[in-house]
């Protein structure tokens, strides 16, 4: 299964349209391992690009800081759960903790 985490500098952007890139991470459901990061450049941001590349690219998961419903409403669309409020941090590590069940997340921080 794949997850995506929007990126800058190497951490996890607060807004996914506004990020730098995608870690792109193959993760391993039964051991909860990560097998492989890749890190990409998205393709321009505009309303619905983003939600069908990265289905397109197989992922099954976004976890963001804040997203806008109407983005929300295009992942899930496209196959893709969104799962909100995820704190700043390494793409790895904020994987990790979701697949043990740990990451803690708190409020969209995006308003529109």
């Amino acid at each position: 299964m794949k997850i995506a985490i929007p990126t800058s500098d190497g951490i996890l952007c607060a807004h996914f349209g506004h990020c730098q890139q995608f870690a792109i991470i193959d993760v391993n459901q039964d051991t909860k391992s990560i097998n492989k990061t890749e890190m990409l450049t998205p393709p321009p941001h505009e309303p619905g690009v983003l939600p069908a590349w990265l289905s397109q690219m197989g992922c099954k998961i976004i976890i963001a800081g804040g997203m806008g419903g109407r983005a929300v409403g295009m992942f899930q669309q496209n196959g893709v759960e969104v799962v909100l409020g995820a704190p700043g941090g390494k793409p790895e590590e904020i994987v990790s903790a979701y697949m043990q069940g740990e990451l803690i997340t708190g409020e969209n921080v995006c308003d529109h």
